[in-house]
């Protein structure tokens, strides 16, 4: 039995390796257009769950050396809700993540019955869910190459349009290799180098939920990435290109109740549909006459969260019917009051999470940073919201834009040379 089982865990680990793809996608016959070849260079960099404190919090060093030297924020506002895949995909596009689409990192579409999960990757690669023009297609367009390890949306045809260089994530490819890959793709002959450049970290992210954002193993994390943004910044230096950085995160990281659980109610599945993480539950109803009677008995029952139609959301949201572009926000909002969250019984709950009300809880809000040839030096910028971040890359890459976003171009006025 015992034979048995060793065989069995080991065929499940190589199945399971062979099932993740590491291998770098290139599209090919792609080049930069000749007028595009002197443009900047630039990396945009995320490190999942980056808290606004930690680098001084968990001693990140470069980082602090980074933010008295170059361009640093106070601290950067995600969109609501301040989840993974709403606010990458807003930092890429300039829109607030009822204006683009991906409202949750699971979420429900009345109009094609069709559902949206970052866990499911048929749908990640489905390029129905992505709107606005994120800044690897504006460049794409405008025969600028662009490259990716790593971002929410790179492995979707938005618009037709994939970056020229990417990855299917995964964790699996160690750092030392995806920095030699980013050295790699800028020795590239100069009609084949892209020049906007994506790359992700999710290590903090991950600690943050397992072990919470005071926590030891977090601060380990931090000091990780840290370290690996050092070494990325000097190996790209050795390439002799004039290279500019933005550093930036989706969300911060903040401790919960792990013992006080916020259950949901139950529904009938003939009335409505319920899509929910940890800090946000939708309740799609499926006949709208219902909607008045279900709302009140959910505000009648509700124990530990509140429950708002999408027309009452905070303004400061954009989470309302009037924002809701894709119609994929919930008829009805349950929220919990923070800390606590959504979790079913028997469910353990991590001690951080985070997708709570930004303007609301300070631990949601994030960093930027800026450096290289491009960027001012010594500036501190206050704070602004992420949707900010897209017109500072497209002015640095001389990319042009004629489509509305949320973004404001004042930002750009202060951190750009």
């Amino acid at each position: 039995m015992k034979n048995f089982l060793v065989f069995v865990f080991t065929f499940f680990c190589l199945v399971s390796a062979a099932q993740t793809d590491t291998t770098q996608k290139i599209i090919a016959g792609r080049r930069n257009a000749p007028a595009q070849q002197k443009k900047p260079y630039l990396i945009m960099i995320s490190v999942d769950g980056f808290r606004h404190d930690y680098a001084e919090k968990h001693d990140a060093l470069f980082l602090q050396k980074i933010g008295r030297e170059n361009v640093k924020a106070n601290y950067l506002l995600p969109s609501y809700p301040s989840l993974t895949f709403p606010n990458h995909y807003t930092l890429a596009t300039g829109l607030y993540p009822s204006h683009h689409g991906l409202v949750d990192n699971h979420f429900y579409e009345p109009s094609s019955a069709e559902s949206y999960s970052m866990n499911r990757r048929e749908k990640v690669e489905k390029g129905k869910w992505y709107g606005g023009t994120p800044l690897w297609v504006l460049a794409e367009q405008q025969g600028l190459l662009s490259a990716s390890f790593y971002w929410v949306g790179t492995e979707a045809p938005i618009q037709g349009i994939l970056p020229s260089y990417y990855y299917h994530y995964n964790e699996k490819i160690p750092i030392d290799q995806r920095i030699q890959t980013v050295v790699d793709w800028l020795r590239l002959p100069e009609d084949l180098r892209p020049h906007f450049i994506s790359f992700y970290f999710p290590e903090v992210d991950h600690a943050g939920h397992d072990y919470g954002p005071n926590a030891t193993k977090t601060g380990l994390a931090v000091r990780f990435v840290d370290s690996a943004i050092q070494k990325l910044t000097a190996a790209v230096a050795t390439t002799g290109l004039e290279v500019n950085f933005i550093l930036t995160a989706d969300h911060g990281m903040t401790e919960v109740d792990t013992v006080n659980r916020v259950l949901l109610p139950a529904l009938d599945t003939n009335v409505a549909k319920m899509v929910w993480g940890g800090e946000l539950a939708h309740i799609y109803v499926k006949n709208k006459n219902a909607l008045p009677a279900l709302y009140q008995q959910l505000k009648q029952n509700a124990n530990g969260y509140e429950v708002l139609l999408k027309n009452e959301t905070p303004k400061r949201w954009r989470y309302r019917q009037e924002d809701d572009l894709y119609n994929r926000i919930g008829d009805i909002l349950l929220v919990p009051y923070w800390p606590r969250v959504f979790s079913s019984a028997g469910r353990r709950i991590k001690p951080g999470a985070h997708g709570f009300d930004p303007y609301a809880v300070e631990d949601m809000r994030t960093v930027f940073y800026a450096w290289g040839p491009a960027f001012q030096e010594q500036k501190s910028v206050g704070h602004f919201p992420n949707v900010d971040v897209y017109p500072v890359a497209a002015q640095l890459l001389g990319l042009p834009y004629s489509h509305a976003i949320d973004g404001k171009k004042k930002l750009s006025r202060k951190v750009l040379r």
